[in-house]
C-alpha cells in the first residue's frame, strides 16, 4: 500500500458534448449522477461508505449542486457535499479539497470532481437600483474589482498571442493536433466514459487538416512584428485567433473516488494512483491563461522537481491554443508531449467540469500506458488569474 495520504481507486467522466447538444436538457446532478454510479459499480464501492462529495461547478448560480448529486445518485442522506466555484479550475480544486477532507481526518472516502450543463445554466441578471427600472442581463460576473485588468477572456488571449508573437498558424497546428489525436484515440477514451442519454464518445472532436484549419473563421484578428520583421520593416505577422484555436462551450462531467490507507484496506479496494501534491495560486488576473503554468511550477517545487524531466504524462486543459503553446514553452516541452490523446481544444470546454476531466484522462493514461511509479501533472487555469496543477502517481 501507497504511503500517499490519499488513494486514488477509480475514475469516470461522461462525454464532453456542445453546448446545446446531447445534454442539452440536463442539469448539472442528471448529468453527473450517472458518472458517479458507474464509478462506484467499476471500484466495487458501496455507495453507504462515501463519506462526502466535493464537485465543481461554475455556472449553477447557486444552490448546491454537491447535494443535488449526492441524493440523485443514491447515496447515504448523511453524505456531506461541498459545492466548489473557482470558475474552470473548480473540478481540480474540489479533487484537492477531497484531499484535505482525507488528511485532516473528516472523511475516509470521498468522491470528487466536476460538472457543468452550460446548456442549462441560468439566465443572470443584476437587481435594479429602483423600483420600476428593469433588470439588466449580463453573461458573466466580475473576476477583478479593477475593470481594466478584466479582459474578456478570448481578448485577453489575442492580447497574449499578439505580444508574444504567436500566430494563427502556430496556434491552428496546435489545434489540429489536438482535433488528431482526440479522433485517432476515440476508441480508448471510450473506456472511461460512463454513457449519459445515450452519448458514449465526446461529440466535438473533428477530422482537420491544415487546409482546412486555414479556411476557419477568425474570432479575434490581430497583427504583430516579430523582431526581424520589425527590423526589415516587413509585413505584420498574422498572430490572429481562428475560432480552431479557441475550446468551444461544452456540458460534462468528471469524478474521482478517493480514499485514504485505512479505508482501502478495510473496504478491499485496491488503489490505482497516490497522490503525490498539489498547487492552487493566483496571477495577473489581466493575463489568466498564465495561472496554469505558474501552478504547474509550484507544483514541480512541492514535489522536489527542479523540472518537468521525469514525468511521464502531462495534462492541461487548454481553453485557448495560444495558452498551450505558452505553457510548453514555459516549461520546456514540445506540444506533443501533453495531452496524449487530445485536449480541451478537441473536447471542448464545460468550465466547472474541465479540469476534472483532464485529471481523469491523466489517470486513464497513466494506468494504461506507463509502468507503476510513473508520475503525471494535470494543469488548468481560470477567470481571473487563478491556476491549478497536481501531481500523481501510478500505484
Amino acid at each position: 500500500m501507497s504511503d500517499a495520504i490519499a488513494l486514488i481507486a477509480g475514475w469516470a467522466r461522461s462525454a464532453v458534448a456542445p453546448h446545446g447538444g446531447a445534454f442539452r436538457g440536463l442539469q448539472p446532478h442528471e448529468i453527473a449522477a450517472p458518472v458517479l454510479r458507474g464509478l462506484l459499480q467499476r471500484a466495487g464501492v458501496p455507495a453507504q461508505a462515501v463519506d462526502a462529495v466535493v464537485i465543481g461547478n461554475a455556472l449553477g448560480a447557486g444552490g448546491n449542486p454537491a447535494r443535488m448529486l449526492a441524493l440523485a445518485a443514491g447515496l447515504p442522506q448523511r453524505c456531506a457535499a461541498f459545492s466548489i466555484d473557482t470558475q474552470c479550475c473548480a473540478g481540480l480544486d474540489a479533487v484537492s479539497m477531497a484531499v484535505g477532507l482525507l488528511a485532516s481526518g473528516q472523511a475516509s472516502v470521498v468522491i470528487a470532481g466536476g460538472v457543468e450543463a452550460w446548456s442549462r445554466s441560468p439566465i443572470r441578471q443584476v437587481r435594479p437600483m429602483r423600483a420600476g427600472e428593469p433588470a439588466v442581463a449580463y453573461e458573466r460576473p466580475a473576476f477583478s474589482p479593477d475593470p481594466a485588468r478584466d479582459p474578456d477572456l478570448l481578448e485577453a488571449a489575442a492580447a497574449y498571442a499578439q505580444q508574444h508573437g504567436f500566430s494563427r498558424a502556430q496556434q491552428d497546428a496546435y489545434a489540429v493536433l489536438s482535433h488528431q489525436r482526440a479522433m485517432a484515440h476515440a476508441d480508448a477514451l471510450a473506456a472511461e466514459i460512463v454513457p449519459v442519454n445515450g452519448l458514449q464518445r465526446d461529440a466535438y472532436p473533428r477530422a482537420v487538416d491544415g487546409l482546412r484549419a486555414a479556411r476557419m473563421p477568425v474570432a479575434v484578428k490581430i497583427a504583430a512584428r516579430d523582431e526581424v520583421a520589425r527590423a526589415l520593416n516587413h509585413e505584420l505577422r498574422d498572430c490572429s485567433v481562428s475560432t480552431l484555436a479557441v475550446s468551444a462551450r461544452a456540458d460534462g462531467a468528471a469524478l474521482v473516488l478517493l480514499a485514504t490507507p485505512q479505508a482501502c484496506q478495510a473496504l478491499g479496494i485496491v488503489p490505482q494512483a497516490g497522490w503525490v501534491t498539489s498547487a492552487a495560486l493566483g496571477c495577473d488576473s489581466a493575463i489568466p491563461l498564465l495561472a496554469a503554468e505558474q501552478a504547474a511550477v509550484a507544483a514541480l517545487s512541492r514535489a522536489g522537481l527542479a523540472s518537468v524531466d521525469s514525468l511521464r504524462v502531462i495534462e492541461l486543459h487548454d481553453a485557448f491554443a495560444v495558452q498551450g503553446l505558452s505553457f510548453c514553452q514555459a516549461l520546456g516541452l514540445a506540444p506533443t508531449r501533453i495531452n496524449r490523446r487530445g485536449g480541451g481544444l478537441a473536447r471542448g470546454h464545460p468550465i466547472g467540469a474541465s479540469g476534472a476531466i483532464a485529471m481523469v484522462r491523466l489517470l486513464s493514461d497513466l494506468h494504461a500506458d506507463e509502468a507503476p511509479g510513473a508520475r503525471g501533472l494535470v494543469a488548468v487555469a481560470g477567470a481571473g488569474g487563478i491556476g491549478a496543477a497536481a501531481i500523481l502517481e501510478r500505484l
